[in-house]
């Protein structure tokens, strides 16, 4: 019977609210923070007050997120702001993006993490430039779940056929983009975020809409970003020696310490070492004192083998049927976050999963302008452009593509002088 009573822990979800300035992405994770009663007494007090002192009869919820200065002066959002929230049955992190084209790194650092993707279309406006150009980031992010949350309704009367034209509208594009086209899960959901229509509650000011609410949405999308991936993937991060020890059984051991960021792994398995390619068997998996039989996605742990071979961080394990032939040579889609442009002159540093590599830019096919779409040629890349590239490499890296597994398809660029990162790639 008390397994029957015990809520469903559905896990962490990472979401991101994106849309054109103006389409209430604040307000709604505001009155979505407000209606599951996730907001302090002494938050609330806060931005009460602030709503009273410009002139407001209602509590301002947008106030939750915007945190910088310039962003309440302005009524916009610049940097990306966290939010986090729970229910009975999920852990939520919000990331809430802005809208503004010249913040598109900020953006692609936001979805980078993000499961679902909230894309915000003003019922008035219909589907805008900044709709088309955050749904192509989206996608290039891979974020497998997209809701198109067509807000402000309660401003054209709650009526059905503006909502249905939006959503054609916008089908049209994603599937001019191959957002439709690659598996991508895609709803749309009509909404007021002021008054709180179809988020958490229901209402009756749309009885023409039947499907779900945005919190029986978020509910129910699975939490992992690499749900249908399989394939084994452990970098190692530290080779645990211990050094000093009375106990005989620590006298030898040697564990290769770091987290699994896809697949699942269980002791008695063939393994391959990359790049070395060198095998073994998992002879033991450790989570802190406790051993395990497996160890799955997300799990951080210790694995110990059954040889003795060279292994150290910057490896990965992987399992020997899944493993790839490690290459020096890696093509990408890339986002430049620096303000000193991409040379094509200079040699950077790439940085994937746990290992590094020298690299230079051995050429750019093009980059992308991220309001029409179009391909354009470029010698050079400057803050917020994302162009495909083709990198060079000293070390060989073993790599996936990005479509199939988020973790090791992804890279950053830092610069070797400054020690800065200054793009993020994402291997095709």
């Amino acid at each position: 019977m008390n397994n029957l009573m015990q809520p469903q822990d559905n896990g962490l979800l990472r979401f991101m609210t994106c849309g054109s300035v103006d389409d209430g992405k604040s307000t709604l994770i505001g009155r979505l923070l407000f209606d599951t009663k996730t907001i302090l007494e002494d938050t609330l007090t806060n931005i009460t007050r602030t709503s009273n002192k410009r002139g407001m009869d209602a509590v301002d919820l947008s106030l939750l997120t915007d945190g910088l200065q310039a962003e309440r002066e302005q009524g916009i959002t610049i940097d990306v702001a966290y939010r986090y929230f729970s229910t009975g049955t999920r852990k939520y992190i919000i990331a809430d993006a802005p809208g503004h084209e010249q913040y598109t790194r900020n953006m692609v650092t936001a979805a980078s993490t993000a499961n679902l993707a909230i894309i915000l279309i003003d019922a008035r406006k219909g589907v805008l430039t900044q709709t088309r150009r955050h749904s192509f980031l989206a996608h290039l992010v891979g974020i497998p779940h997209i809701v198109v949350a067509v807000n402000k309704m309660d401003l054209v009367n709650h009526d059905q056929a503006v909502f249905d034209k939006i959503r054609t509208d916008y089908l049209a594009f994603a599937a001019q983009i191959g957002l439709a086209n690659n598996g991508s899960d895609i709803r749309f959901i009509p909404m007021s975020a002021l008054n709180g229509d179809m988020l958490v509650d229901r209402n009756d000011a749309m009885p023409w809409y039947s499907g779900e609410t945005l919190l029986e949405i978020l509910e129910q999308v699975p939490a992992t970003c690499t749900e249908h991936n399989d394939s084994f993937r452990f970098p190692v991060q530290y080779v645990c020696r211990p050094q000093a020890s009375d106990d005989p059984e620590l006298h030898d051991f040697r564990g290769f310490m770091g987290r699994v960021e896809s697949g699942e792994i269980a002791v008695g398995d063939k393994v391959t070492v990359l790049p070395s390619g060198q095998g073994s068997t998992v002879k033991a998996i450790q989570l802190g004192n406790d051993k395990l039989q497996t160890a799955i996605s997300e799990q951080s742990v210790t694995l110990l083998l059954e040889d003795e071979i060279d292994i150290s961080r910057g490896d990965m394990i992987v399992r020997a049927s899944d493993a790839k032939e490690p290459v020096k040579q890696i093509e990408a889609m890339i986002c430049w976050l620096s303000e000193t442009p991409l040379s094509t002159a200079r040699t950077y540093t790439i940085r994937h999963t746990t290992r590094e590599s020298k690299a230079k830019v051995g050429s750019i096919a093009y980059k992308v302008d991220v309001n029409t779409l179009e391909h354009q040629a470029a010698q050079g890349l400057n803050m917020n452009d994302i162009a495909r590239i083709e990198f060079k490499l000293a070390k060989p890296l073993a790599v996936d593509s990005y479509a199939d597994n988020r973790a090791t398809g992804a890279f950053i660029v830092i610069d070797e002088s400054s020690n800065n990162t200054v793009g993020a790639g994402m291997i095709i």
